[in-house]
């Protein structure tokens, strides 16, 4: 068990579909705050999830809270697909297809070596539908409010990128990547290496660091842990 009530820990945790990363710390304070009575707990997650993307949460409890820029800091392991032929302004399905692009001269071959591609140090954009802050302000305000920003490049690592699958028009692949890395930003720089269109339109991440969503539990089996005492 990775819990003490008096010393901290973490818990591992499988985030479910469309669930925020504020939805799954609330859940689990909420449930340790019905076992202990306790009304004040230092918690909080290592790192967001998209809505749109499940897998490895780090929720960080009590003392354990001070290590959270330590798991920041780790890789990460991602699975999932890209769509092919079309672009969205979120580079997700967050938003409804708004580009389409040819991909008849897309090959097997085409698609393997693009990834390749990718692999060593990266400048990356953004996504403008992120949480990044820019002027004091989260990106995705500014883009609801349809302002004009300007988002500054990040130095990124791809470490690996394997394609699984080419089921067009889904592509669906493996990376593992360093801290900061947008998947999504990656999705649409593929479609723009191909000469097409792309977003993301599945994502799991797998693992950070040593910590492997294999060894994780939903948002409920956790409540049920906590519910009977850790």
């Amino acid at each position: 068990m990775n819990i003490d009530l008096k010393q901290g820990g973490y818990f591992l945790v499988d985030k479910p579909y469309t669930w925020t990363s504020f939805q799954v710390v609330k859940k689990l304070k909420t449930a340790l705050i019905k076992l202990t009575g306790e009304k004040k707990f230092k918690i909080g997650h290592a790192g967001t999830l998209d809505p749109l993307a499940t897998g490895l949460l780090v929720i960080c409890l009590g003392s354990w809270t001070k290590r959270i820029e330590e798991f920041q800091q780790l890789d990460k392991v991602y699975t999932g697909s890209f769509h092919l032929g079309a672009t969205t302004k979120s580079f997700d399905m967050e938003h409804e297809e708004d580009a389409w692009y040819p991909t008849e001269h897309i090959t097997d071959g085409l698609i393997n070596t693009v990834a390749q591609s990718f692999i060593g140090n990266q400048e990356q954009v953004p996504p403008v539908y992120s949480a990044l802050k820019v002027g004091g302000k989260r990106l995705f305000s500014y883009a609801r409010q349809q302002q004009e920003v300007e988002v500054k490049t990040k130095n990124v690592c791809i470490y690996d990128f394997v394609i699984e699958k080419i089921k067009m028009p889904e592509v669906y692949f493996r990376i593992k990547c360093s801290k900061g890395t947008y998947i999504r930003s990656i999705a649409r720089d593929f479609g723009q290496r191909l000469n097409s269109g792309a977003y993301l339109s599945s994502l799991r991440r797998e693992s950070i660091g040593q910590y492997n969503v294999e060894s994780a539990k939903t948002p409920d089996q956790w409540q049920q842990e906590i519910i009977n005492g850790l």
